[in-house]
Formats: structure tokens, C-alpha cells, sequence
């Protein structure tokens, strides 16, 4: 790794941790330029390529934890949901997407797993995101939804 101050091409490691639950390294440098000798921190983490969305249109996403996230957000405004739940989430699916393996992933299984997620988080966060993703057009389907919130 290059010093990113004088750009020496060699750096010595002085200490390596796992960090976010082991799935990735924080690394202490040091240049080996006695002139430099500036301390910095890396990190690193596997690159997974995850799969492209296949949306309900036919046209193709790659796969966005940010858009999922500003979804997942409005879903619990207002709501006592902590962002780490939300974050735990997403990494629960971003984890299933890499385990299935698919290059390619319609966006109702996506929404699928994200429903299924919510559900045991908040109740109510669950009917609005519902409400979007299965876009509800009429009270009925509200009140088919919570009854079978009820049932489960």
C-alpha cells in the first residue's frame, strides 16, 4: 500500500482488528520513509458483487442498499424503530442475495424479504410499506392486510 502523504510504494502493518462482525479488517500503517513516517488506517472488507434487480417493467437495477435504506426509513418515520434494526435488516438481505448466488433478482422477492422483516419489527411500519409495494388501491386491501397481520 502506498503512504498517502509522500506516496512511498511500501508501508508496514502495526496492527490488524476484525471489526463489524468479523467481515472486515481495520489495519494501522506506517511508511516506511524515516522523513514520513505518517500513521494511517486502512480497511478492508471481500468484495461481492451483488445481483442486478429485475424490475416489475422488465428494466434492470443494480442492486441499492441506499435505495432499500430510504425506503426502509420512510416505512418507520415517526415510529420507535432504532436505525440499527433497519441496518441489521439490510444486512440480512444484502447476506441472502450473496447466499442465493443469483446474478439476476426480481424485485418482488426483494420485496418479499423485505416485507417478511418488517413484519417483526413494527406492525405499522410494515402496513405503509405494504401499502407502496403491493400498491394498495382501495381501503379494502388495508384491511385484507391487517387482518392477516392479526392472524400471524
Amino acid at each position: 500500500m502506498h503512504c498517502p502523504i509522500c506516496r512511498q510504494p511500501d508501508t508496514r502493518v502495526i496492527d490488524s482488528r476484525l471489526i463489524a462482525d468479523g467481515s472486515k479488517i481495520r489495519r494501522r500503517r506506517e511508511c516506511i520513509n524515516p522523513d514520513c513516517a505518517t500513521r494511517f488506517t486502512t480497511y478492508e472488507a471481500a468484495e461481492i458483487s451483488l445481483p442486478m434487480v429485475i424490475k416489475q417493467n422488465g428494466e434492470r437495477q443494480a442492486f441499492s442498499a441506499e435505495k432499500l435504506r430510504n425506503g426502509l426509513l420512510r416505512a418507520i418515520e415517526k415510529r420507535p424503530v432504532s436505525v440499527d434494526k433497519i441496518n441489521r435488516l439490510i444486512d440480512d438481505i444484502e447476506n441472502r442475495l450473496r447466499i442465493d448466488g443469483e446474478r439476476e433478482i426480481p424485485s418482488r422477492r426483494l420485496g418479499d424479504w423485505v416485507m417478511q422483516g418488517l413484519k417483526t419489527i413494527d406492525h405499522v411500519a410494515y402496513i405503509r410499506f405494504a401499502s407502496v409495494y403491493l400498491s394498495f388501491q382501495d381501503v379494502e386491501a388495508f384491511i385484507n392486510t391487517i387482518a392477516e397481520l392479526r392472524q400471524d
